[in-house]
């Protein structure tokens, strides 16, 4: 799809796609509001401005729609239309052992547990032992600098779908 393309989609087609690329309502209906974008750059640049300003609500809407790290059934089953985005930012997991695997499940049910949402990170180009040292690196973080750190992460996410979106 091309950046001309986009802007020039319904709205309800624009939100689809950007509901893919992050699933806060208010950031979808912000990033659709906002077009035409003259480039690329601008559509960053409004994805980067639009997301600091979210409730944390939206900030948690966002996290529920992503599979837990390591779940690609669940990935598979659950998140059909972003399957291709995720399982590519998830391929690190989909190669591990089954004693990492376990480890991941096992750290992202204390993670929930502690934090109320799940691990989220940019898992782009990272293998599953390196996202299992960081999630086990975050466990014992307070929850105010976790949500912080996984809204960065979530960020990132989103950048990388908006770059695969065009």
């Amino acid at each position: 799809m091309t950046l001309e393309q986009l802007n020039q989609l319904p709205d309800a087609q624009a939100e689809t796609l950007m509901r893919d690329c992050c699933a806060a309502e208010a950031w979808v209906r912000g990033m659709v509001g906002a077009r035409p974008f003259a480039s690329p750059e601008a559509l960053h640049g409004t994805a980067r401005a639009l997301w600091p300003s979210l409730m944390e609500s939206d900030w948690l809407a966002a996290f529920e729609a992503h599979p837990k790290i390591g779940d690609i059934k669940s990935l598979k089953a659950r998140y059909a239309s972003t399957e291709a985005m995720a399982s590519g930012e998830q391929a690190g997991a989909s190669v591990a052992c089954e004693t990492i695997l376990q480890r991941l499940k096992d750290g992202n049910d204390a993670y929930f547990d502690k934090f109320g949402f799940i691990f989220i990170v940019c898992a782009t180009g990272k293998s599953a032992e390196q996202m299992l040292e960081l999630l086990e690196a975050r466990l014992p973080n307070e929850r105010a600098e976790e949500i912080l750190i996984a809204a960065a992460e979530q960020a990132k996410i989103t950048h990388l779908r908006l770059d695969k979106l065009l």
